[in-house]
């Protein structure tokens, strides 16, 4: 079987799993030789797969921004993904068990892009950012994985879209002019108790640090970025899990809250 065939197939697996919410084991138990690059070539064959079903690309996210969490996967740098539209909540909506496998969540800091970012932009820095990013936002990523029992190496969740199934976004958003990401509380609550707090220092010094090295590394896969696209810029907290019943509340430092009642 040629390599692309065999990627082909891994990526059908996984589109297949995420619609019939049936996990399938590790690829790199089936595969040991698989790179991180043939990781992210099979990430794009799900992509394609649902944009043939109808299905939008809203944005893109960073994962593993954490430097315990990569080192306990054995990796030296983040990872990206991107955000389709079946995922999309409404904030003080309801998300139902049923429709994930395994689901967690994060909580997050979301850019929305105001222009294009474009590959003669490459090299990006802070500035850039500030410039193309119309406000950010409080969010709740839900992150679910395709593969059985999160038994997942760092080519496992790039090829699962890094680990995304959903994003809730809160309604306010905040511009970036003389806003400092560095440092913002964030509290997050499930039934009324507090189970995270944390600040966006976080996630790399600053969301923007993160958001920098999203831009740069997808621009320098040629991946460019829309007008009104959605970048998830890392979790705040390490994620937490929830059951049907539970009420989720993230509440950020000026930036607002955003909400999820879990049925």
């Amino acid at each position: 079987m040629s390599q692309n065939k065999k990627l082909h197939e891994y990526a059908a697996a996984l589109y297949k799993a995420q619609m019939e919410k049936t996990p399938i084991p590790p690829l790199t138990d089936q595969d040991s030789s698989l790179t991180i690059e043939d990781a992210y070539k099979i990430q794009q064959e799900v992509v394609q797969m649902k944009l043939d079903a109808g299905y939008r690309a809203i944005g893109k996210k960073i994962g593993l921004t954490s430097k315990e969490i990569r080192k306990q996967i054995g990796v030296f740098e983040p990872d990206y993904g991107i955000i389709t539209s079946e995922g999309l909540l409404q904030d003080a909506g309801e998300l139902y068990m049923e429709n994930y496998i395994a689901p967690r969540i994060e909580a997050e800091i979301v850019f929305v892009l105001r222009k294009d970012i474009t590959k003669d932009m490459y090299p990006v820095k802070a500035s850039d950012i500030i410039d193309c990013t119309l406000g950010v936002a409080p969010a709740l990523e839900i992150v679910d994985s395709r593969i059985k029992d999160w038994k997942i190496k760092i080519q496992d969740t790039i090829s699962d879209s890094a680990s995304y199934a959903a994003i809730v976004m809160g309604s306010q958003l905040t511009p970036l002019f003389g806003l400092d990401l560095s440092i913002l509380g964030m509290a997050a609550y499930r039934n009324g108790e507090l189970v995270h707090a944390s600040s966006s220092a976080a996630v790399m010094g600053n969301p923007i640090n993160a958001v920098i090295w999203l831009v740069n590394k997808m621009l320098g896969y040629g991946l460019e970025f829309k007008k009104g696209e959605v970048l998830l810029s890392g979790s705040l907290t390490a994620v937490f899990d929830m059951k049907a019943g539970d009420h989720i509340e993230v509440k950020f430092d000026r930036l607002g809250s955003v909400s999820l009642l879990i049925r």
